[in-house]
């Protein structure tokens, strides 16, 4: 991936990744190296956070749309060398948090997936995201 070419987006707006049966299956040991190499790079990256969570829910059977997001990845990567969490010295050490939840937005099985940020003088410290364990039938529910 040295002579890609760079991209501008980390993943696709509004994508639509799914498990299906009918999508050419790739090279399964390959695509968790992969991932895996990209897991400790995300510490310090949280911009690409959210893809990472996307593509590692098919860890169990990859297919060639799932690796072509990842490529996609490496491809971001490329574009934004030098990029990642820098903490700043603040006499201000107000605690921030904020909080998303996007609406049944697996395409696979509805299910949300909740997230939040925690900032300490104005520096990002936490962030997480997960899957709910149930299918939201509202906003209010998710």
């Amino acid at each position: 991936m040295l002579e890609c070419k760079p991209a501008d987006t980390l993943i696709e707006m509004n994508h639509k990744l799914c498990e299906d049966m009918d999508q050419e299956p790739t090279n399964k040991e390959q695509y968790q190296r992969l991932f895996g190499r990209l897991v400790y790079l995300a510490h310090t990256r949280s911009d690409i956070a959210y893809a990472m969570s996307v593509v590692s829910q098919f860890m169990h059977s990859p297919s060639v749309s799932h690796k072509n997001a990842v490529d996609q990845i490496l491809r971001y990567l490329k574009l934004a060398l030098g990029k990642g969490l820098i903490f700043s010295k603040n006499r201000d050490l107000e605690v921030v948090g904020c909080t998303d939840v996007d609406w049944a937005g697996s395409v696979t099985d509805r299910r949300s997936t909740s997230s939040y940020f925690t900032f300490v003088g104005g520096n990002l410290v936490t962030w997480r995201s997960k899957k709910q364990n149930v299918v939201s039938r509202s906003n209010a529910e998710a």
